[in-house]
């Protein structure tokens, strides 16, 4: 419900203060991927954008690996929500090291170079924890980005979106652009890609509760990750643009760490799977723990996750069935 808060006039939708966004032009890249897409939601339904106040540079007609087509894309930007990168699963990225680290670091060296020549307001880039050193101890700390090389099985990835963090300091240092980098943990949600064979574990796991009569999980189920539910990943980045002031990295995720046995029991509940869940340790299986330190973003931004594992669960099951439902018969 809008209401009018009577010094400024500044308009609030529940409590969000919606002064920052006012006739701001606003560039989301990857605004029709999986996070992208409910930044924009956010945008529209909680900050009150309005939707020709926003870009989303599609890949039709934008290839923001060529510098021409990130200047195109930022000619007008106030902010920049540079959420775009090639991403997968542990078993795509495994055996695709050099595409991701290659279309990664093209996407986000232009992003850098094109919001800086154009002098936008705030540019935010959505780094990922899969940047942290393989051998840093969880919860993980923002100071331990450095620390030592990415796990072998996302290196390529790793390092790419370690980049990140560097590309933030040195384009405030040198050319003066009001950039900020958040560390996200494993996002998962609604409109995520369910593929089988890119896709990432939640909606894997989801949909072969409904399509299989045995449950394959890689690895032996002890390993230990932080789910980051997407609605709440939304509202981080938001915030982020908001009220960050620093070139130092952030991380955003649920800070509650869950064994990937643990999600395997609350998605066979909750989809009413019958058949046999089989652990194969013989796949990968990435490192035994990695769970965000988000003390930062909560000091920083004020940010604390609405969203418990299994209502964000249950949610994205919901949508799973809706989507299946509607696409039967393509």
């Amino acid at each position: 419900m809008r209401k009018i808060k009577k010094s400024g006039l500044v308009e609030l939708i529940g409590n969000v203060d919606t002064k920052f966004w006012q006739n701001k032009k606003i560039v989301v890249t990857g605004g029709r991927g999986f996070v992208g897409s409910h930044v924009v939601d956010n945008l529209k339904t909680k900050r009150g954008v309005s939707p020709e106040n926003i870009l989303i540079p599609t890949s039709d007609s934008y290839d923001l690996r060529k510098y021409e087509d990130a200047q195109r894309a930022v000619e007008s930007a106030d902010i920049v929500l540079h959420l775009a990168a090639h991403v997968g699963g542990i078993g795509y990225s495994s055996t695709h090291p050099a595409t991701q680290m290659r279309n990664c670091l093209l996407l986000d060296t232009n992003m850098f170079e094109a919001a800086a020549e154009k002098k936008v307001e705030k540019f935010i880039c959505v780094s990922s924890a899969v940047a942290y050193p393989q051998i840093a101890e969880s919860p993980l700390k923002e100071e331990d980005l450095f620390r030592g090389p990415p796990a072998k099985g996302g290196y390529g990835y790793g390092f790419a979106k370690r980049m990140a963090a560097v590309m933030t300091q040195a384009y405030r240092e040198e050319k003066g652009l009001n950039a900020v980098v958040l560390l996200s943990a494993n996002s998962y949600g609604p409109r995520q890609d369910i593929s089988l064979e890119s896709g990432h574990v939640v909606p894997s796991l989801i949909r072969k509760c409904y399509e299989f009569d045995k449950l394959e999980v890689w690895g032996d189920g002890s390993q230990v990750r932080d789910f980051f539910y997407v609605k709440d990943f939304a509202e981080a980045v938001l915030l982020a643009a908001e009220k960050l002031e620093t070139s130092d990295p952030v991380n955003i995720g649920s800070g509650v760490p869950v064994s990937i046995k643990e999600l395997v029991e609350t998605i066979v509940e909750l989809t009413g799977f019958k058949g046999e869940v089989f652990f194969d340790s013989s796949k990968p299986q990435g490192q035994k723990i990695r769970v965000l330190d988000i003390s930062k973003a909560k000091n920083l931004l004020g940010f604390s996750p609405s969203f418990t594992l299994r209502d964000g669960i249950k949610n994205t099951i919901d949508w799973y069935k809706s989507y299946a439902k509607n696409n039967s018969g393509s």
